[in-house]
């Protein structure tokens, strides 16, 4: 019998595709910048933003504003604000095909499911809400945890002694571990490999 009860996972990359959220910002940080007579393109955007995920920066927005903007203090925070203020109402759910399928499979196979953070009425809205629940009992090492991210995801959960699964999705998904501790049990690209990994590591 296995030791795994429960499948938790980080909505954003894994269950929410996330691409019109980040065409969204991208372009809402070009448009900030632009406001301060900073001119960006796409690439410069595309390349801030992957050196934000490659130095594992906590706040990946602020820190591609940061690089965008040469760091100055008061620009940077302009930008910010502008940025926020552009997206901070914007509602850009997507959900992954295939993943309400497979998310009624696990929950078939006895598996409890569990979200880190959600925003629940976008769940409601995509109609899988019901499929989660919000408080569950099963200690960490009965859980199994699924992200995109290796810093905000996959090594907190492997500290706390979960099972970890790295979907490798959107901008985060050439993150990769700098140690063993931040290493994942398996990574995945897509739901048919994620519904292997989770079987592999369940049976």
């Amino acid at each position: 019998m296995s030791r795994y009860r429960a499948v938790i996972f980080d909505i954003g990359g894994a269950v929410d595709l996330e691409f019109a959220w980040e065409m969204a910002l991208d372009g809402a940080i070009a448009s900030a910048c632009g406001m301060e007579g900073i001119r960006v393109d796409p690439a410069m955007v595309e390349e801030a933003s992957e050196q934000a995920v490659a130095a594992f920066a906590p706040d990946v927005v602020l820190y591609m504003i940061e690089t965008l903007c040469g760091g100055e203090p008061a620009t940077v925070a302009r930008v910010a604000r502008r940025a926020e203020a552009m997206t901070g109402r914007l509602d850009a759910f997507q959900l992954r095909p295939g993943i309400e399928e497979l998310l009624k499979r696990l929950i078939g196979q006895g598996l409890v499911l569990s979200a880190i953070e959600p925003r629940w009425e976008r769940l409601e809205r995509a109609g899988i809400a019901e499929l989660f629940t919000r408080d569950h009992a099963v200690p960490p090492i009965e859980c199994i945890l699924v992200g995109d991210r290796i810093d905000a995801d996959i090594a907190p959960a492997k500290a706390a002694g979960m099972a970890t699964i790295q979907f490798r999705s959107g901008r985060w998904r050439r993150q990769r571990p700098r140690s063993e501790a931040e290493t994942p049990d398996a990574v995945v690209a897509d739901v048919a490999e994620l519904e292997a990994a989770i079987a592999a590591l369940v049976t």
